[in-house]
This record gives C-alpha cells, structure tokens and sequence, in this order.
C-alpha cells in the first residue's frame, strides 16, 4: 500500500507519524522539526493566497475594466515556483508526497524500519546530490531579466535552492531522530555507494543505453519499493544516469525540473485543489447529494445511484478525488449501511467511481495531459465529460444487476414538494460547474484563472447562501492545498528531467519505432496503451506517467489516426482503472482511509467494478465520437 498520494490521501498526515521508529524525539530535534516546517507552511500557504488574488485581480482588470495586467502572468510564474518547492518542502513534512509502501508494509516490524532508514537516505542523497547544481543553476540564472518587470530570474529560481535546503535538513532532522546508529548507518552505506558508482563511472560509460535498465529500471525500482518518496526516485535516477555514464553539466537536471514546474498552465493545480477544499467546507457537496438523494433514494441500490451521481457532479467541479470521496462518503455512508449495505461493496464502489470520474473537467489530470502534450485543455474539458457518463451507466447497471433481487429497505419516497426544496438549495451549487464551463467557453478567463471565478463564486455562496463557512479552516486548507499542490509539482519536475533523459539517449525513438509498427495499425497501438496504462497506473501513478510518456506516445496515436482527445480519454481512464484495482492501485486505498474501512473487505466485491469500467474503456477507445462528438460543436 502506498500510504500518501496526489490528491486521493485525506489530509493531517505527517511524516514524523508515518516513520517506523520514532515514538519520542530529543527536544531540540523536534523543535527543529517544527521549525522547518513552519519555514515551509507559512511562506506556502500565502503564496496559494496571493496566487488566488493575483489571477482573480487579472480576470476583473481584463474582462470588467479592460485594461489587462501585462506584468500578471509574470508574477504568478516566479511567485508558482515559490509555491511548488515550498509545497513540496510542506509535503515532506507532513507525509504526503507519492510513496510506494506496498513491499514495506508486508515486511517485520524490524525489516520496515531497516527499510524506511534506506527511504530516508536514499532521499538525503538526491537532496544533497542536487544542491550544488541547483546553486550553479541560480548563477547561470543570474544574467537573466524577465521582460515585463524587469527583475532578476535569479530570484525566481533561488525558489529551487530554498526548497532543497529545507526538505535537504527536515530529512537529515529525521535520520537523526531514528537515533545515531541507523543515522550512521545509513551515511555509510550512502557514502559506500556513491564511492562505488563513482569508480565505475569509466566501466558505466562504456555500457551505452544499457545504463537505462540500470538507472531508470534498477535504481527506480529499487528506490520506489522502498518507500522512497517517487519524486526523488525520478531524480536520483536521472542525476546518478547523466553523471554517471554521460558527460552533461548536471545543472541540466535542475534546469528541465524548472521547465516541468513552471509551467503556467500548472498554476489550475493548487486553485482547483483549494476549490474542492472549498466546496465540502461550504456545504455545496452535501446540497447537491441530498437533492440526488431526494430523487432516488427510495429505489433499490438507490443510494448506490445517488453515490455514482454525487461523484460525478463534484469530480465536475473540485478536480480533486480527496475532497471528491471526502465530501461524498461521510454523508452517503452512514446510510448505506443503515440499509443493509456491506462495507466492502461501500468502498469497491467509491474506489470505482474514482476511476470513473477521472476524465470529468477540471480534472487534475486532464490539465497535466494537456500542459505536457500541447492538447487543447477546452478540448480536454469538452471530450471528458461522456466517456464520464458512459463509465457511470456501466457501473449503474452492473448496480442494478446486483440489487435486481434484493427487497429495498424501508425508505420514505420523498414528495414533490420536498424533492423540489432540496433543488432550490441545490441550485448555487449545481450552477458551479457551468459558471465555470461558461467562463472558459466565454472567454471569461483561461484555463489557469477560471478556478478562481469558482473560488470567489463558492465564497459568496458560503457567505450569503449557505450561510456556512469556517474562517479558522482557511489556513490549514490553503497549507494542504499548498502541500498536494508541491507533491504533484516535484514529481513533474523530476519526470520531465527523466522524459528528457529518456529522449536524449534515444530510448524514445526506440519507442516510438516499436509502438508505430505493431501489426494491426490504431487497434493494436490503442489495445497496447490500454493494457501499458492501467499497469503504469498502478505503480507508477497518473500524473509520472503522463509526464514521461505523454509527449513519446500521443504524436504516435496522431500518426495512426487516433484523435488527440479520443485518446487522452482512454489514457487517463486505463491509468484510473489501475490507480484503484488493489492490490497496488494507491486510489483504493485512498478511498478505503476516507471511508475508514479495511482493504481487505472490499478486494472480492471491487473485482465486478474494475470488469464494468473496463468494458467502459474498451466501448470508449472503440467509439471515436464518445469522446470527439461534441468538439465539433465548439
């Protein structure tokens, strides 16, 4: 089990908590602990703060008083690479960065601590491996001055040091709290390998692109299953490869991991987080479930329908599958289990529409595959809402099969006049999806801004309709979305230094060559990228292996005559399908920590949901227009 993810772990998480061995900590280490991660949290927590208002201010200045702020999309770059590496220093801190503990969870208590030390130093070596050259970065940076404001990009990147050095010492603070033998066990070893690639280099170079299996195969794997965090496995791997066995300034590996994170279009990432934190703080979620329930709570599996449709509806607006299965599952499941429903079939389907709903705008994903592979995000938003649907029929008969014989439980049908009263408080929120598809479509704001029409609309919402909002949970919501936000964006940073890597050695071509001439044209390159997706999918997780095989793949799928936008949608489903089919799919158990149900009781009655979903993405990869039909309406 991977015990912290992207956006499907709840939040309160902390590091020191997840880490084998450290009942008590000396005080001084853990009043440095509590340091660092002030020095993380609050500097990140008020640049999602500032991000939000700096991207409203651009929306009102362009569209209501016409006069754009040239200098805007400027500023919220330096200021996006500030929140991506404090973020990741507060994901670090807390425990949410991607970890594969799958292997490290079925071992003794002994051999689990043994292996969270080889994490921790494994994750000390990339960081201090990569100071140097992100220092040498910052200098090359130096003689460079952005266009509009007219400062120094140096202080943009010094971001890059900054967040190093920080999560550089929480780490060692945590080495030395699992106290001095493992500490120095662990710098041993660290130094004994390092002094042993070192004397190989020469042996190494000579290997050619056999050194890919060693680095990107061998120490990827080796690092991942021991629980080490994936971002710093990605780039330990390249760092190790490029000095190890090529010739390349190693700054190269800090410049691509500034190319992956400051991409603007990455900025919908924390707003569309916090906006689903948002809506479950508001009320909104809860209103829209309850007139799902009023309808048809009464029917067999009802509430099972209501489930399927609730996840639809707020995967439409907050992007986020933790606030998704947060927002629903708290309210439905009391319920449910009231009505005889057995905690395994309860989260199997939660699991399964977390798959489901993976393709419904503004997925995080969706805005990850567009910003990585020059797709049209309004195209993406527009072709992910049916093949949505269609997995939702899917998982709705297969529902009814089950139910088919089973008496409902004594359920008061709501009337007309109740069922219509939950639509009027329903109404604000139902609207929040089409504020901001309208404001897209309308050239209201961009991609990137339109989260923050939504944010401003649930505020108002809160405030004035729903009359619910909890000022004192603003902090912590903007430091969790600032951590999410930092776990999501280390890991593209490293994966597009690792898809560079990949790209020089000639390995992509290699790829390409393969996946172009499969025998059977479009049929078998789409049947092979279902399969390589829901396995990359559950190990590997969404978001990296979009990253590293988006830009290799989809100019294939373009070569062979697939749309663009067709498959994007069976890439993002195939990988949902294996980021919640256990026993590796991190997602179910993201959705068996917010049910609060033990994995093991839903591994028998997902099975039947992961078959309805995969017949979902054969019919949607079979269908062209599921996914095209509407674009040509736009």
């Amino acid at each position: 089990m991977r015990t912290h993810i992207v956006d499907d772990f709840p939040q309160g998480a902390h590091e020191g908590d997840t880490l084998r061995g450290l009942p008590s900590r000396p005080h001084g280490l853990a009043l440095a602990d509590r340091v660092l991660g002030l020095m993380a949290a609050v500097p990140a927590a008020l640049l999602v703060l500032a991000e939000i208002v700096l991207l409203f201010s651009g929306v009102c200045a362009r569209y209501v008083f016409h006069r754009p702020l040239v200098w805007g999309d400027e500023l919220a770059g330096i200021l996006f690479l500030w929140l991506a590496m404090t973020g990741a220093a507060t994901a670090l801190h807390r425990g949410a960065h991607m970890r594969m503990t799958a292997m490290v969870n079925r071992a003794s208590k002994e051999s689990a601590a043994f292996w969270d030390t080889v994490a921790l130093v494994a994750s000390l070596l990339f960081l201090g491996l990569i100071a140097a050259p992100a220092y040498a970065y910052i200098r090359q940076q130096w003689m460079i001055e952005t266009p509009a404001l007219e400062i120094n990009d140096g202080l943009r990147v010094a971001a890059i040091v900054y967040g190093v050095a920080l999560m550089l010492l929480m780490s060692l603070v945590k080495l030395l709290a699992l106290g001095w033998k493992p500490a120095l066990t662990g710098i041993v070893v660290s130094a004994a390998i390092v002094f042993g690639l070192d004397t190989a280099g020469p042996v190494l170079q000579s290997l050619g692109n056999l050194n890919l299996l060693i680095f990107f195969v061998g120490v990827v794997g080796f690092t991942v299953l021991s629980g080490m965090p994936i971002a710093f496995s990605f780039g330990l791997a390249v760092f190790s490869y490029l000095s190890l066995s090529t010739s390349m300034p190693l700054e190269i590996v800090v410049s691509r991991m500034d190319e992956g994170m400051s991409q603007l279009l990455l900025l919908a990432v924390p707003m569309f987080i916090f906006l689903g934190l948002l809506i479950e703080m508001t009320g909104m979620a809860r209103a829209m479930i309850n007139f799902l329930a009023s309808l048809l709570g009464h029917v067999r599996g009802g509430l099972s329908y209501v489930l399927i449709g609730a996840m639809y509806l707020i995967s439409g607006i907050s992007g986020s599958k933790a606030a998704d299965m947060a927002a629903v599952a708290p309210i439905l499941f009391p319920e449910m289990k009231r009505r005889g429903e057995r905690p395994g079939e309860l989260v199997a389907l939660l699991s399964a529409t977390g798959a489901q709903t993976e393709t419904v705008p503004p997925s995080i994903v969706l805005i990850t595959i567009g910003s990585v592979t020059g797709v049209s995000i309004s195209a993406l938003f527009t072709g992910g809402l049916l093949p949505g649907f269609v997995l939702a029929l899917a998982l709705c008969a297969l529902v009814w099969w089950r139910t088919r014989g089973v008496e409902p439980v004594s359920a008061k049908r709501a009337g007309g006049s109740e069922i219509m009263k939950t639509l009027i408080v329903s109404i604000p929120a139902l609207a929040l999806p089409v504020v901001i598809r309208l404001a897209v479509v309308e050239g209201v704001a961009t991609a990137t801004e339109v989260s923050t029409v939504g944010i401003v609309y649930s505020l108002i919402a809160g405030l004035l309709i729903y009359r619910r909002f909890e000022w004192k949970r603003i902090g912590p919501m903007l430091v969790e979305t600032a951590a999410l936000s930092g776990a999501i964006l280390i890991i593209i940073g490293t994966a597009t230094a690792m898809a560079w890597a990949l790209t020089q050695s000639g390995f992509s071509h290699s790829l390409a060559s393969f996946m172009e001439h499969l025998p059977g044209g479009a049929v078998s390159f789409m049947a092979v990228s279902v399969v390589m997706f829901v396995l990359l999918g559950s190990v590997l997780e969404g978001i990296p292996a979009i990253v590293l095989f988006g830009p290799l793949l989809f100019p294939i799928a373009r070569d062979v005559g697939i749309h663009e936008v067709q498959y994007a949608m069976v890439v993002i489903l195939s990988m949902g399908l294996g980021l919640f089919s256990p026993p590796f799919g991190v997602g179910y158990y993201g959705a068996c920590a917010v049910s609060k149900i033990h994995p093991d009781e839903g591994i028998r009655p997902i099975i039947g949901y992961m078959v309805a979903l995969f017949v979902g993405i054969v019919v949607i990869a079979a269908v062209p227009w599921i996914s095209t039909g509407f674009l040509r309406t736009q």
